[in-house]
Order: C-alpha cells, then structure tokens, then sequence
C-alpha cells in the first residue's frame, strides 16, 4: 500500500477541506464575571509613568505596550505561571491571555524575561504603591490596621555555593601573617629594605614586588615552565607574591561583598544562607535565601520588602519607613500588628516616636502560662520589685538593690540602657542552686551573688503591649493578624506553589514579590466582589458556646 502522508511545515494542508470556523471574536468566548477582565479595567486605571520611563523609544506598530505586558505578566502570577517560556506558551494557547493581547502577536520568552528584569524591577515599588492606592481610594483598604509577617523563600542559587565571613577573616588572619614572613624572607636573601619600625604594610608589598621585578630585569632572568626546566630563586618567590596577592584581593573582595551579613551565595552574591522550615534532610540545613516581609490590611497585600535579615526584629522599622515614604501622603497606620519575632526595645521605641500603637505579642507570653515559667524563683518576673527603693525581693527575702547602669548600643545605633540588681550576700542561701543559673562561670557557686539584668523601658513597653492584646479589640486585631497576615503566605506558597524565586539580585527577586502581591490583590478583589465582601476589613470573632 502507498502511503500518501508527506511530511511539510504547515499542518493545515493534511485537512481536505480546511476552512477557518467562525466566530473569530474571542471577546464572546471570555465570560462576563472572569477574573481577567478585572485585571484589565484594574491595570487601565492606573497611571504607570515609572514604567514607560524605562523605555527610551516608543513601541512600533503592532509591539506590545508596557500596559499589555504587565496584564499578561500578573495574569500569569494569577494561574501559577511564572517561568517566561510557559508565559510565552499561555500567551499562544490560553484563550484569556490572548484576549489581553488584543489580537496582536505573542511576546517571546526573551522579551517577557527583559521586560521583568530591565523594564519592571526598576520602577515595582512605584506600582506596588499605585496598586495600594487604587485600593484605598475604592474603600478596600482601611489605612488604620497594618497586619505584618515575614517568611523566607529559597533564593535562585546553588546549595553548596555559600561563603562564610568568619571563615575568610580566619583565611586572611593567616594570608597575612605568611605575607609578613614572607617580605622578611626576601629581604633576608636579597638584601632589599623594604620594611621599617617593624610593621609591615601593604605599600612595603608593592614595593617589594616592583623591586623582585627590577632585580630579574637587571640579572636578565627569564621564567621558565613545564617538565624539565628547573625555576630559579627568585622566580619561585615572584610566583609566591603573586599567590598572595591573589588571595589577599579576592579574600578582601569576600568581604566587601559580605558586608554585614554572616555569608553569601557565589550564584546570587545578594542573597544570605538561613535556615528554612522546609528541611527534607532533617539535618537544619542552611540554604540561600531572602526574607520576604508582607504588610496586610483588609486581606490586601499593601506594602513588602525583601532583605538578607535572618530574623524579623530589624525588618520591622525600616519596612516601615518604605511604606511612608511611598504611601505617607494618603494614610499612616495607627496600629501595628506583630508576632513574637519582632518584639525588641527599639521596635517598641521607633513606633512610639511615630505615634503608632504597638500590637506585638510578647515573646514570653505563651510559655508565662506554664507552671514551670511561674515556679522558677530566678526570674525577675516571679520578684517582688518595689518601685520606691527600685529593689527586688527574692525567694529568700533578700534584698537585690542597683548595682550600675549598662549602655548597649546596637547596630542602627539605638542605645539601650540595662539596670544591674546585685544580691549583698547570697551565703548559706537554701535555694541558691535553683536561683543562680548558668554553670559556665568561673567562680564557685559558693561565691557567687544573684545578679539581675532588666531594661526598664523594654519592661514598660512590654506591659503597654500586653494589656493592648488582651484587650477584646486586642484579640480580635491577633486573630485577624493569623488569618491575614500569615495567610497571604499560605495562598503564596501552598495555593499558588511558590517556594522558590526564579531571578537573581535583590531588584530582580523584589519584582517577582511585587507580582505576586499584585496578583494577589487582584485574585482577592476579584473573589470579595463575587462573594458580596466588598468593603470588609476585620473577620469577626466567633463566640464559642
């Protein structure tokens, strides 16, 4: 049997009667109440002039708009899709997204990732604000309740690629005590004189080197290489400075890139090794990644920040400082929800000099419930203090007066006052092994005396704190901050899978938050609207029976 099949590019001729089968308008195929045409009207509303700043031409006929491409960008986030090549499929298959297109040609996976990294990252905290402010002037967002959280998500980088700080300041403690033996040694078997009061410095390495290179030149030695050649003296000490000042440049270049953190990534130098909640080896692995902070109100995401802070307690101010800076002229939060992690003296501090009211669970606040924290007798809290005398009374009925004052100051420069309360006499003590802690001291228990530690203004803050939530608005304000706040994290990672970024560089990797807020606000106004939630800001208490 002969086979008619031919092999040709266009597919069409295989169909006998091919014919195009109308309607071609794919506006009838989109449904009325689809979340597309939403963000359609949503991202037509706004200005975006940051945007087509980044552009220094105008589109040609038939280009997409930096409008269109930011619609096509979020609907992706919306669906789960971010890799530029599956957007660059969606845009050829999916019916909605071609519908955005507006009959024009689908971008390429290049022009969707240029677009993302040239074009959006530069200006995403400008239309992160524009998003905020749509919401707020359509009555969405309240502007008196400002839920924050922070999680951290897995950076574009490899996992054994990290660099520690302690570990090149230990390498370059040693590269420089070889560097010192190493100019001694040369100026013992060449007679030069480089070095004087002792002290070797960097200048006495350069002229070392230009000296070792003016003597090969005067003696006419030439460096020779490879299997039965032998070096000379000087050439293997030429070789031996060079060596170091190798490791000494890219040592010293470690270090600048470390900065303040504790480590780096060598693929994504911006990011910093933590520790993950997702540990599939169970070992507390460390992996690079960014914080990424979320400010939640009325279930909008209205502000975020991504960092290299392994914790939340120095996030908290300066994310804070960004969003008035970009949103100050419209609202200012009154009050600030937080858990336990951000709970610190200068946290409490920075919003009380902004006129806000802290909300911040404190850390000690579940584990105060348990029988064993109200029975330790060494905590300052099961003390009786007299407020007169600014003493405290121990278990024993000894009196723990003021000793001296300690001044802290921290890495923003906040200066922390700490009060020393020291027992007179601690001798023949019965409960002195349950009220004197720690075993790593050097004196004898028998020698030592109770020593208290207490900052009173962080005592003060930490009461305020905690008679605001467990105020009825207080709990109310706690259970919305679960709901919200940690729930955006959960529809970003467990909904929507995303668990790692796909971009490098902290610019790159804030863009892709930015997206994921928008396409999070978008998702969420769509659903409030078809559920008649509109205009909701606080979930109510459930009374129980």
């Amino acid at each position: 049997m002969i086979s008619t099949f031919t092999l040709h590019k266009d597919y069409t001729l295989f169909r006998k009667n091919y014919q195009l089968v109308l309607p071609l308008e794919i506006e009838y195929l989109v449904p009325p109440d689809d979340s597309v045409r939403l963000l359609d009207r949503f991202v037509d509303s706004m200005f975006l002039g940051d945007l087509y700043w980044t552009y220094c031409r105008k589109e040609k006929e038939g280009e997409l708009t930096p409008r269109q491409m930011l619609k096509i960008l979020v609907y992706a986030y919306m669906n789960g899709i971010y890799t530029s090549r599956k957007i660059e499929e969606a845009c050829r298959r999916d019916i909605n997204f071609m519908w955005l297109l507006e009959g024009k040609k689908a971008p390429d996976h290049t022009t969707i990732a240029r677009f993302r990294t040239l074009h959006f990252a530069p200006c995403c905290g400008n239309v992160m604000a524009e998003v905020t402010e749509f919401l707020y002037r359509t009555g969405e967002i309240s502007g008196e309740t400002l839920f924050i959280d922070g999680t951290k998500i897995e950076a574009c980088a490899n996992k054994y690629t990290f660099v520690w700080k302690k570990t090149v300041d230990g390498n370059l403690k040693k590269l420089l005590g070889k560097l010192a033996a190493f100019v001694e040694n040369c100026e013992e078997l060449y007679g030069i004189r480089v070095v004087y009061r002792g002290q070797v410095k960097m200048k006495h390495v350069k002229k070392l080197r230009k000296k070792l290179y003016a003597l090969k030149e005067e003696e006419g030695i030439c460096f020779v290489h490879g299997a039965g050649h032998r070096k000379s003296l000087l050439q293997k000490s030429i070789e031996t400075l060079e060596g170091y000042l190798s490791k000494l440049k890219e040592y010293t270049k470690k270090l600048y890139v470390c900065g303040e953190r504790n480590s780096y990534s060598k693929t994504d130098p911006d990011a910093t090794f933590m520790r993950m909640k997702e540990d599939a080896m169970g070992n507390g692995q460390l992996k690079a990644g960014y914080n990424l902070q979320h400010g939640v109100d009325s279930e909008y995401i209205v502000w975020l920040a991504t960092g290299p802070q392994p914790n939340d307690i120095p996030t908290l101010l300066p994310f804070l400082d960004g969003l008035k800076e970009h949103l100050g002229r419209l609202f200012q939060y009154k009050k600030i929800v937080t858990d336990p992690g951000y709970e610190s003296e200068e946290n409490y501090s920075g919003l009380e000099k902004n006129g806000q009211e802290a909300y911040i669970k404190p850390s000690n606040y579940e584990i105060s419930k348990k029988r064993k924290y109200k029975k330790d007798i060494s905590r300052a809290e099961n003390m009786e203090y007299d407020p007169q005398t600014d003493t405290y009374t121990c278990h024993s009925g000894k009196k723990l007066s003021v000793s001296g004052v300690k001044t802290e100051t921290t890495k923003t420069g906040y200066k922390k006052e700490t009060t020393v309360y020291t027992c007179g006499d601690c001798g023949g003590c019965p409960h002195k092994k349950e009220c004197i802690r720690g075993n790593h001291s050097k004196k004898p228990l028998e020698e030592r005396n109770k020593v208290l530690y207490v900052s009173k203004k962080f005592v003060e803050y930490r009461n305020a704190s905690l008679e605001r939530i467990t105020s009825p608005e207080g709990c109310r304000l706690r259970i919305n901050r679960s709901i919200q706040a940690e729930g955006s994290f959960g529809e970003l990672k467990q909904d929507s899978g995303f668990r790692r970024f796909l971009c490098r560089g902290k610019e790159n990797v804030k863009a892709e938050a930015v997206l994921l807020a928008f396409a999070h606000n978008v998702g969420k106004l769509h659903h409030k609207i078809q559920a008649d939630r509109t205009g909701t800001h606080l979930f109510p208490l459930k009374k129980s029976a």
